[in-house]
């Protein structure tokens, strides 16, 4: 049967439709999202709850020549379908496919790359700026939720943009705030009366007529102008974006196709910057997804008929829930513990220390240098703070790191969940780089666990810790080793040789240790023997071990799940500088470039990250010492 998305190859189609068939529309771009994300898992409740709003977006302004810059890209699903993607939608986040967040290369719909939040007001001014320099004429619009507009950056780019009064419309796409009927339909009626040509026009004129009075002209028009910010301020939660130089327009109903086209087509034409306030339902036109919005953010695959995910994205048997409950352990015996999250409370395995001690757990929100910070902050008074931030989102508060923890040598627990490929969402979610960027730091410890029973043992070892103490574990599920009660604390530094080997060694960190061990019971059976070490730490190395190993072994090779610049492999081969030792040395782990999406093994396997391919990489390398 021929549909209404069918007949849709670009957003011009949109332009012809009536709003019968825009919400006919609208229904069957939910049904193919929901039919996708079931097989391929993604953003799915955010996509769900902006649909209304992204074909009036798309309705109202001219892109790709108008700029949609989205925030984070959790919502753009729908964006994507209406804007030539709609035949390859079901590779969605799959190893070859189409990205779960708009990528400037994959269309020119997409003016931005993104995937962190917060980032699309500073952009969406960048690109204004940069129109009015080069006399251009197009519209530049933001679209910010409401948990991005929480973050630093996004109230940077908000106070600039007020500041410099370009034209730019910041969309805020709210699905919290909650609202009364009949004041969200008052403010939705004085938002189109208030923005439409002869409201402006009067205000203008009225303005205008006031200046020209003698003597009392300039009283009479501060009065005006204090009696509309009292009626605003009143009926409508937009003072703060006003004095931050704003037009407030709002709030809106985000499921009104007629209110939002009308409402946008009028705020198209005015001038400066302008925020419109639009509160939509996450999960819209999915049950399952309207009713557990936290689990839909961001969902693996499922049955669609009854919601149900088909594999757990947590829970028991993963490494976040062994870090979770390991924490909640420790915490019971040592009431200086606290735990700090930033808006991934569920992400990062805090919600059990939650519920057991609420006046110990703090979530920032979309801040992660404020986290850090504040967890220096913490650490001054005498507490042990425990960061749990995923590795690429820990990125943003190097400055933090570096400044209010190093510095002052304070004794911050970072936890670094999803170190390593992180699979489908791709290259701004791998936690790639943190050995690298965290190894330089001085006072910096870093360790990185094999199993769920190191993984103990390295929280323990960090709560003891009188400094800076960072360990990364990776996505996903465990090893199922058991666990002992309590976790032993390790000695700072100390690896571990796992087997013996007399011709070489494997020095392995991390997710990469079992790995190794798997390539190295290969390589035996074709002839060349090699002991496994488990480095454990990134820093310090355990040097008289390497050294000591390295004595009378010809091969020596290096396995991380991070990016190879800096790493721990860099970090054997200044050990050896230091020492004067003289050795060719096999560096394995991920490459110089961003990493695409996939499934962790696919990527793993790509970049030789597996048994087979590290034992294939051991092999040429042997080889080619050879000729």
């Amino acid at each position: 049967m021929t549909t209404i998305l069918d007949g849709i190859l670009t957003p011009r189609e949109i332009k012809e439709l009536t709003f019968g068939q825009l919400s006919q529309l609208a229904a069957e771009i939910r049904a193919l999202m929901i039919d996708v994300v079931a097989e391929t898992g993604g953003h799915l409740a955010s996509s769900l709850g902006v649909v209304e709003l992204t074909l009036a977006l798309h309705r109202v302004f001219d892109t790709p020549s108008d700029k949609i810059v989205w925030d984070v890209g959790h919502q753009s699903y729908a964006h994507k379908i209406i804007t030539g993607r709609k035949e390859r939608f079901p590779t969605l986040r799959r190893h070859g496919g189409i990205s779960g967040f708009p990528k400037r290369g994959e269309s020119p719909y997409d003016c931005f790359d993104v995937g962190h939040s917060s980032t699309s007001i500073s952009a969406a001014l960048g690109m204004a700026v940069a129109r009015d320099k080069l006399g251009g004429s197009e519209k530049i619009v933001a679209v910010i939720g409401d948990g991005s507009l929480t973050a630093g950056l996004a109230l940077e780019g908000l106070n600039q943009a007020g500041h410099l009064g370009r034209d730019l419309i910041v969309v805020l796409n709210d699905n919290e705030m909650s609202i009364s009927r009949n004041v969200g339909a008052l403010s939705s009626f004085l938002s189109r009366k208030l923005t439409s040509d002869f409201y402006v026009r009067l205000k203008k004129e009225t303005e205008g007529f006031l200046q020209g009075l003698p003597m009392f002209g300039k009283d009479l028009l501060a009065l005006a102008r204090r009696a509309e910010d009292s009626l605003k301020g009143f009926l409508t939660p937009g003072m703060l974006f006003e004095a931050l130089g704003f037009n407030y327009v709002g709030p809106l109903d985000g499921h009104d196709l007629e209110e939002l086209v009308a409402t946008l087509g009028n705020v198209s034409r005015l001038g400066g910057p302008v925020l419109v306030h639009v509160l939509t339902k996450k999960g819209k036109g999915y049950a399952p997804a309207e009713n557990n919005p936290s689990l839909f953010h961001g969902v693996g695959p499922f049955d669609r008929d009854s919601g149900l995910v088909r594999e757990s994205k947590g829970g028991a048997g993963t490494y976040t829930a062994v870090f979770g409950q390991s924490l909640i352990e420790m915490a019971e015996r040592d009431d200086r513990i606290v735990a700090i999250t930033a808006a991934m409370a569920d992400g990062t395995g805090l919600t059990g220390f939650r519920e057991r001690f609420p006046d110990r757990f703090f979530d920032v929100g979309i801040a992660e240098p404020h986290a850090v910070t504040f967890a220096a902050g913490l650490a001054c008074q005498g507490l042990r703070p425990v960061v749990a931030i995923y590795s690429t989102f820990l990125q943003r508060a190097y400055d933090s790191i570096l400044h209010d923890v190093c510095l002052q040598n304070l004794p911050v627990v970072f936890a670094l969940d999803r170190g390593g490929l992180v699979g489908s969402d791709g290259p701004t979610h791998h936690g790639a780089f943190d050995l690298s960027y965290l190894r330089h730091l001085p006072n910096m410890t870093i360790m990185a666990p094999r199993d769920e029973e190191e993984l103990r043992r390295a929280l323990a070892t960090a709560l003891l810790h009188d400094g800076p103490f960072a360990f990364r574990y990776p996505r996903g599920k465990g090893l199922g080793v058991s666990r002992s009660v309590p976790a032993v604390p390790l000695e700072l530094g100390a690896g571990e040789k796992l087997s013996d080997g007399s011709d070489g060694a494997i020095f392995a960190i991390g997710s990469m240790v079992t790995v190794a061990q798997e390539a190295a019971l290969s390589l035996r059976e074709q002839g060349v023997s090699l002991s496994v070490i488990d480095l454990r730490f990134a820093k310090p190395l355990d040097a008289a071990l390497i050294l000591r190993e390295l004595e009378a072994k010809r091969i020596v090779v290096t396995v991380e799940e991070n990016v190879l610049c800096g790493g721990v492999g860099s970090a054997l081969l200044e050990l050896l500088a230091r020492n004067g030792l003289s050795r060719p040395v096999l560096c394995l782990g991920l490459p110089d470039a961003f990493v695409e999406q996939g499934t962790q093994s696919e990527l793993r396997a790509f970049w030789r990250l597996d048994a087979a391919g590290i034992v294939g990489s051991v092999k040429d390398w042997m080889k080619s010492l050879k000729q």
